[in-house]
């Protein structure tokens, strides 16, 4: 079976010398040696400062909203994020679970972000974020999204999860926001298996940050904030060296499969729109159907010849009753309804790849 993604393993030998320094250290966490070198390490490839290493990439949206006080009560009522109904349940989920309502705007219907003209009008007096997605790695309308933002005193949180690496007008797209969030889970285009970062504009937002990270202390015998346990192990920061040693080896082999697939299927196909300015990682291959009958018929076809495909985002999050259960905006339901991602990772063949091509194919002429 050919899976929608697959973890990209770097040289166990090596990974095997970095483990082999954590049993000479005997140090597995609170800030060791490893996680100090793979901050450094990321910022210096990121082109970012301040970015905070956690265990996984939906706290590391708990405690950018906590740092920046949007979990804070609002006089007794519960405060309100704005974010995108087209992407992974966490990003909503993450703020429910902290105590801030999200509150569900429609995307582009063409680069499939949030989009900056429904952001204004869905803002109340307890609006205290904004909580835009790069959807598989697309850039959002920083420009447009910063300056609502600013009109009206909110918070930026950027879910980055797909965005590792991606630039735009040339430099980091994660400069962008009040703070930008990663994902380092095992799929990702960078992982630690389990992990993610925190990239903040501002040091002290950072510096709250560190304290959140470890139960709210700041010294042996002092506790200054209410916190939490998300602190990047020694192991995880072990494996994301050796992936981001390799990082250049796999970047290339997963752009060849995305412009395989990109030749084969973009006339025949709806793809995402992205701005001339971004440096893509082609971290995701989506693709749009005329229909969710033509799209479930695709994957069934797929899947009976050993493909998987994934409906990447499905169902659109506004009708999912646990993050709030509001009415569906029209341009999201429609594109969760029809979209599916192929597989795309370091080790499909071309050969492989060809065959999903042609199944696709097969199908939309049928």
């Amino acid at each position: 079976m050919i899976p929608v993604t697959k973890p990209y393993l770097p040289n166990r030998e090596k990974l095997k010398r970095y483990i082999d320094g954590i049993y000479e250290r005997q140090w597995l966490t609170n800030n060791g040696q490893l996680v100090q070198e793979l901050t450094q390490r990321l910022e210096d490839y990121l082109g970012v400062e301040n970015l905070l290493l956690v265990t996984n990439g939906t706290l590391a949206l708990q405690i950018a909203s906590r740092a920046l006080g949007v979990s804070e009560a609002n006089l007794g009522e519960m405060p309100e994020a704005i974010t995108t109904p087209f992407t992974f349940i966490a990003t909503a989920s993450s703020l429910k679970w902290d105590g801030v309502q999200p509150i569900f705007a429609d995307i582009d219907p063409d680069t499939w972000c949030l989009n900056p003209a429904n952001i204004e009008p869905a803002i109340t007096s307890n609006t205290r974020a904004i909580v835009p997605v790069h959807v598989f790695g697309n850039a959002c309308d920083v420009e447009a999204i910063n300056a609502v933002a600013h009109k009206h005193s909110l918070k930026v949180i950027y879910d980055s999860s797909h965005a590792f690496g991606v630039n735009y007008r040339g430099e980091s797209l994660l400069k962008h926001g009040d703070a930008a969030t990663l994902s380092f889970h095992a799929t990702k285009l960078f992982h630690t298996g389990e992990g993610g970062a925190i990239i903040f504009k501002r040091k002290a937002d950072l510096q709250r940050a560190k304290k959140l990270i470890n139960f709210g202390i700041s010294g042996p015998e002092c506790i200054e904030d209410l916190g939490i346990n998300a602190k990047m192990t020694e192991l995880q920061a072990a494996m994301g060296l050796c992936v981001l040693d390799e990082m250049e080896e796999n970047l290339k082999a997963r752009a060849a499969v995305w412009h395989r697939y990109e030749q084969g299927l973009s006339r025949k196909l709806r793809l995402q729109l992205k701005p001339e300015t971004l440096d893509y990682n082609h971290a995701y291959f989506p693709v749009v159907f005329e229909n969710e009958a033509q799209a479930m018929r695709v994957a069934a076809a797929l899947e009976k010849n050993g493909v998987l495909a994934r409906r990447y985002f499905y169902p659109s999050l506004s009708s999912v009753n646990c993050v709030g259960g509001q009415a569906d905006p029209p341009v999201s339901k429609d594109l969760a309804s029809r979209i599916l991602c192929l597989p795309i990772f370091a080790q499909l063949s071309a050969f492989d790849q060809q065959q999903i091509i042609s199944l696709i194919e097969g199908e939309l002429k049928a």
